[in-house]
């Protein structure tokens, strides 16, 4: 038998997962990941914290399958994009906490390089609007705030990488210092079109090349894990951003077929092959995961509160006491009953971009109960996913490509079958639940698979997919279109 390990850095939790090479699940093991919370809008990780889960939860999963390292062809990671450490090279230091992709706190600096008329320069060269949600600026921040660091990097001493290249440089002992195309395009640094470091973004953003790590396909040898960690070295042969991750663990091969990742947010990408699309609706371009060095282009909508929602109602409300009680305590009401609760907890990405809205709950009657609030809670999800997928179809409408067919999903809250059925009913179009939903570690396992000769090629990964449930659409179209009109009500009322 041979397996494979993927390491899937999460924003919530680290997690790893032993596959074989019919892609079938050995072991999992996941720690939760402590989030940190400074002041509003911030949010931090403790970078040793997450190498630390990450380390430990690779060494359960292989003592869980019952094997050891060396049984073990490649190692894939995956991780949460976006979210940035700067260390220092000679330590290993992290010389900041990490900075989380949904850390608002460079709004303002955006707000500067729209004003400085970068804003067209910027999605041009990396597919990417101006927002705090990419590295770029969180990078800018560190080295501007943190005592010393400046001085640190133009004398090269530090390093900078998303949370892939950190475990990386941990897994090899700091002998590489490396990340992947599908990372890197979301740096708002990297030019998509060269798949390279941009020297005119780079001094836009003051921040000296010598911080940057070298980039690779997405499937390709970057390094081995030292032998001390695991009890063997194992090469490192693949590396994607999350999202990306799970477009190809869906075998979201070709142009038009799109999935939808249900985690703390929500992520919709369809791959559009080797055309750059600039959206005119929203959404963003990126880099694919690729395996070559050709360049593969994915449009990408992406919802800051998917998941998260659920937490808020477990944590912040108290209506429920775990996160599994949602979905019966939202089915003891037919519907909302009108409510409607937009979770704009740090503002509202794709396609809306409004980083002053503040979420809100709008409808409330004298009738209205928790279980009509949980029930919107969890419908907000759908709408704001559907929200997504519209406008897909104006861009698509605009490119003259085929109409969706259909959507793929996966993460944590795709189990939700209430909220999978209202998503089909919302969409109009079936939505499709595989049989491995963990498709983001999935993804990362056929990479590694790939670059080490377990898999021949894409044609043999995308036989290996298979549908556990297919939600139909039953909701009228017209009701559906009614319930849209009605959500994007709700959204014009949250900006401040």
């Amino acid at each position: 038998m041979t397996y494979l390990l993927a390491l899937d850095q999460g924003t919530s939790s680290s997690r790893s997962v032993v596959f074989d090479e019919q892609g079938q699940i050995h072991a999992l093991a996941q720690l939760e990941l402590p989030q940190i919370y400074p002041q509003p809008g911030w949010v931090e990780h403790d970078p040793l914290e997450i190498w630390r889960t990450q380390l430990t939860t690779a060494r359960e999963a292989l003592m869980k399958a019952g094997i050891t390292a060396r049984e073990v062809r490649a190692i894939g990671i995956t991780n949460q994009r976006e979210t940035t450490v700067v260390w220092n090279r000679k330590t290993g230091q992290p010389i900041h906490h990490a900075i989380v992709w949904q850390d608002r706190r460079t709004e303002p600096l955006c707000a500067q390089l729209r004003q400085q008329g970068l804003s067209g320069t910027i999605q041009t060269k990396t597919g990417l609007l101006v927002d705090a949600y990419f590295s770029g600026t969180k990078l800018k921040w560190i080295l501007d705030n943190v005592p010393g660091a400046r001085a640190q990097a133009d004398r090269g001493d530090l390093a900078f990488g998303t949370i892939d290249s950190w475990l990386i440089w941990q897994l090899t002992q700091g002998a590489v210092h490396a990340t992947d195309v599908s990372n890197a395009s979301r740096t708002m640094l990297f030019n998509v079109h060269t798949n390279q470091w941009d020297d005119e973004l780079l001094h836009a953003l003051d921040i000296p090349a010598s911080l940057l790590p070298t980039i690779s396909p997405s499937s390709a040898i970057y390094g081995e894990v030292s032998p001390d960690l695991l009890g063997h070295a194992i090469p490192i042969g693949g590396v994607a951003g999350d999202q990306q991750s799970a477009l190809f663990g869906q075998a979201c091969f070709k142009p038009g077929m799109v999935k939808n990742t249900y985690g703390t947010g929500c992520f919709m990408l369809m791959h559009t092959g080797l055309k750059f699309h600039t959206s005119a609706n929203g959404l963003l371009t990126t880099s694919a995961a690729q395996t070559t060095p050709q360049a593969e282009f994915a449009i990408e909508g992406s919802v800051f509160v998917g998941g998260a929602v659920v937490q808020w109602l477990r944590d912040g409300l108290h209506a429920i006491q775990s996160s599994a009680e949602v979905q019966a305590l939202a089915e003891t009401v037919p519907d909302s009953g009108g409510v409607m609760v937009v979770p704009a907890f740090t503002g509202l990405g794709a396609p809306y971009w409004k980083p002053d809205a503040r979420g809100s709950i709008t409808g409330l009657s004298r009738g209205s109960t928790v279980a009509h609030i949980a029930r919107a809670a969890l419908e907000s999800i759908a709408f704001q996913s559907a929200a997504l997928l519209q406008a897909m179809r104006r861009d698509l409408a605009e490119t003259g490509a085929a109409a969706v067919t259909e959507l793929r999903v996966d993460g944590g809250a795709c189990v939700n079958d209430l909220l999978m059925q209202f998503q089909a009913d919302l969409l109009g179009i079936p939505v499709i639940r595989p049989a491995i939903t963990e498709t983001t570690a999935l993804g990362a396992a056929y990479l590694a698979g790939l670059s080490t000769g377990v898999f021949g090629g894409l044609d043999e990964l995308a036989a290996q997919w298979q549908a556990e449930r297919r939600f139909e659409p039953l909701m009228p179209p017209d009701q559906a279109s009614n319930l849209m009109a009605r959500w994007e009500h709700a959204v014009s009322q949250t900006v401040l």
